[in-house]
């Protein structure tokens, strides 16, 4: 567990000028979808990872390196972006490790949320279980389904058609937030029964938490129910054009269901 102690440590040092940023006087820099702190962030993961992991290196603002070696850092600064700029708490940052393009490790830390306080979650491969903020914890969704009593994850613009949204999470109940990455890794700590992005994703915004999902013997399917993969390197900007991660009986069920409805 040596190598994921020290990249809890980076993540969480990053972490902090993530925190730094939310609390500027006059709010964050950046407009829209980028942020000055984004990059910033990711230069200082960047050497860190490489340090720690000389190898291939995908990441959402700084050059990456892609040569087909066995591993690969995967590295997003802040998923969530556009929503931390509008003062939505709850952005990320991800960081996960393929290696032979299999997700062996990931950690999500989202150092600013709405009631929980600074939040990461962390596993690799050979791990009996998730840590979550330094504490062993147990999730199993194998075979958890849609009921009332479980939550769904979408992201906040769902807040726009709440009954809408709810039908088609049936019989659900849904929950809007910032960050596919920390959907995905509250899924796979038990706070959810699935982790929903509609909107197209790259590997920098699921690869930590898909290896956090398989932590709990869940799943990531793409938009039509398959299972979404990283053997094609050129592909890493678009893995999927929506994904479900969670359940497997849950993420089998939302991902055919229409959607589609929300974008007529």
């Amino acid at each position: 567990m040596e190598r994921l102690s020290r990249v809890i440590d980076s993540v969480i040092s990053a972490g902090r000028i993530l925190a730094a940023e939310w609390q500027r006087p006059d709010g964050p820099r950046g407009t829209g979808d980028k942020a000055d702190v984004d990059v910033e962030i990711e230069q200082v993961l960047h050497a860190d990872l490489l340090r720690l992991l000389d190898c291939d290196f995908w990441g959402e603002e700084t050059e990456s390196r892609l040569t087909g070696a066995k591993y690969c850092w995967v590295v997003d600064p802040n998923d969530g972006t556009a929503d931390f700029l509008k003062g939505n708490r709850g952005s990320a940052i991800s960081v996960g490790l393929l290696r032979d393009a299999e997700p062996i490790l990931g950690v999500v830390y989202a150092p600013v949320t709405d009631n929980r306080g600074p939040d990461c979650i962390a596993w690799e491969v050979g791990m009996p279980g998730l840590l979550r903020n330094g504490q062993q914890i147990q999730s199993c969704l194998l075979h958890q389904a849609l009921t009332p009593g479980s939550k769904v994850l979408l992201s906040t613009v769902a807040r726009t058609k709440p009954e809408l949204n709810a039908e088609l999470c049936s019989p659900a109940m849904f929950t809007p937030m910032p960050s596919i990455a920390y959907r995905l890794a509250l899924t796979a700590a038990g706070d959810a029964i699935a982790g929903v992005s509609l909107v197209s994703v790259g590997a920098h915004d699921v690869v930590a938490g898909h290896a956090l999902l398989l932590s709990a013997q869940g799943v990531l399917l793409d938009q039509d129910g398959y299972p979404i993969n990283y053997s094609w390197r050129k592909d890493f900007a678009n893995v999927s054009t929506r994904c479900f991660g969670g359940s497997p009986l849950a993420c089998n069920q939302l991902s055919k269901r229409a959607w589609n409805k929300l974008f007529t």
